[in-house]
């Protein structure tokens, strides 16, 4: 049931997302059908896609039941014995050509994912060309998967080790980045030789299923790569209990980690993880004032905040610690609010109603122990799903902003004193994704990159994920790496051989 309708520049908010899906060259990017085997279903039920910034349905797509995935199993295996054998060089081939296409198609795939998860249209074509990236990566890694050989150990033998692809691999996407996350994971996994099944978040299946589309164009084998849309517990299910699959990647909440870990180690399954953060922000009064607040605003806005890099705790030393609230501040109440698709907007919806709640929670429990509140208009008369982006001066580590990741738009300051209060207030947290490091002392950077437990650290920068990096956490916040060299690893089994008796 769609929001209280909005008016806006002579007309309403509810018209914007379906003028664009109307307006799509590609109308099979909307059709809603799940590839299965090589085959488009549609299925004998369907669910609907919404607007989270207005609440209206503006799709519908297949809903996948068991016996689906099962399917998609069967032919995922099937497809790997002809899959594995295709040379790196052919593989490598077929992923640029994804990306190609991907990036082509870059306009449309970005409306998809504004309409279905509300960022702004920017940022969602930013993501488009992110996601691309990783194709291109994985496309050359696949060709440098480079087993070792090692002196023996053993009179007239020969040792060595290679990587072979494990097997069927599955892949469970969030919707906070629906695009990348997908291209991230299938990126590899196809480069290793592996058959990948993808279940993306049932918040934002369009995008899914329109990279689907263009894997099949790029010419991926049937069975090779699949997209099925359902109930998350109802497709995880066979994906944990069938042998078949060897690889589970997951990248979503901590606690949903923890359940998916538990299943899949009953058929010991290769398991990575992108789980929460709750990440550090640390300002030191040796840096540039405005260095400060630009990283602040990346670290903390960008996503409309709805990013497991989002800075949660952003700590400033006192000695300026004054300056940098009202220098904040004053950003933060200028950001503009409103649907994805209007060109202006700089923090959309929230793309699940809880996530509003929470971020709504977190700032009342803030203002009832009497910590300053500044916030831009109220965005809440745009409907349930929006919240004003908000700062929190004079925050407490007891308070539930501290203590737990908000994940939208509100901003939490807290003064420090010393290098040693902010480390060991940096590493109290179970969470150890990312951290956030502002200061012009060299020496103070490298102590506190060495000694923060974080699995990714940017010094003096908000900005620092791409193909290149091995992007993943310490301790609750996950288990490998994605991207990278390593992003590969998660889907290859190391063997080793030894070849005796090789005396003449």
């Amino acid at each position: 049931m769609a929001f209280p309708t909005v008016q806006h520049k002579g007309a309403t908010l509810t018209d914007l997302a379906t003028r664009h899906l109307q307006s799509l060259r590609r109308r099979d990017f909307v059709a809603g059908a799940a590839l299965i085997d090589g085959r488009w279903s549609l299925g004998e039920q369907r669910d609907v896609v919404i607007d989270p910034a207005t609440g209206e349905e503006v799709a519908d797509v297949a809903r996948c039941g068991a016996a689906d995935m099962d399917l998609a199993i069967a032919a995922a295996e099937r497809s790997f014995r002809a899959w594995r054998e295709f040379l790196p060089a052919r593989r490598g081939e077929i992923l640029r050509s994804w990306a190609s296409l991907i990036r082509a198609h870059t306009e449309e795939l970005a409306v998809l994912v504004t309409v279905e998860q509300g960022k702004p249209l920017g940022e969602a074509r930013y993501e488009i060309g992110y996601g691309a990236g990783f194709l291109d990566w994985f496309a050359a890694e696949g060709e440098r998967a480079y087993g070792e050989t090692m002196p023996s150990h053993k009179p007239a033998s020969l040792l060595h080790v290679r990587k072979q692809p494990i097997g069927v691999a599955a892949a469970i996407t969030p919707w906070n980045f629906p695009v990348a996350m997908i291209t991230r994971k299938a990126g590899a996994a196809l480069a290793a030789g592996c058959p990948i099944i993808v279940k993306p978040a049932p918040e934002t299946p369009l995008s899914a299923l329109a990279l689907a589309r263009l894997a099949e164009e790029a010419g991926l084998p049937r069975g090779v790569f699949q997209v099925l849309v359902g109930d998350p517990v109802v497709l995880s299910a066979p994906l944990l209990r069938d042998t078949r699959v060897r690889a589970l990647s997951f990248t979503g909440s901590t606690q949903v980690g923890r359940l998916l870990l538990g299943g899949a180690a009953e058929t010991v399954k290769k398991v990575s993880l992108e789980l929460g953060g709750h990440a550090p922000f640390l300002v030191f009064d040796d840096v540039d004032l405005d260095k400060a607040v630009k990283g602040a605003m990346a670290a903390k806005f960008d996503t409309s905040g709805q990013d497991c890099l989002a800075a949660n705790r952003i700590y400033v030393q006192r000695g300026i610690y004054g300056a940098f609230v009202e220098a904040f501040a004053s950003e933060v109440v200028r950001l503009k609010v409103g649907h994805g698709l209007e060109p202006a907007t700089d923090i959309g919806p929230m793309t699940k109603l809880s996530v509003a709640d929470k971020c709504r929670a977190h700032i009342d429990d803030a203002a009832a122990r009497g910590v300053r509140v500044f916030s831009a208009k109220r965005a809440e008369k745009l409907g349930p799903n929006f919240v004003s982006p908000t700062l929190l001066s004079d925050v407490t580590d007891d308070m539930l902003i501290a203590r737990e990741e908000t994940f939208g738009p509100v901003a939490a300051v807290l003064p420090f004193d010393s290098e040693e209060e902010a480390l060991a207030r940096a590493n109290a947290s179970e969470m150890g994704l990312a951290a956030y490091v502002y200061t012009d002392s060299l020496r103070r950077a490298l102590r506190l990159s060495d000694k923060i437990e974080c699995g990714m650290v940017g010094v003096n920068t908000a900005s620092f994920t791409g193909s290149p990096i091995p992007f993943g956490g310490w301790k609750q916040s996950g288990l490998g790496r994605e991207g990278s060299r390593h992003g590969i690893d998660d889907y290859m089994e190391l063997k080793y051989v030894c070849f005796g008796d090789l005396a003449a």
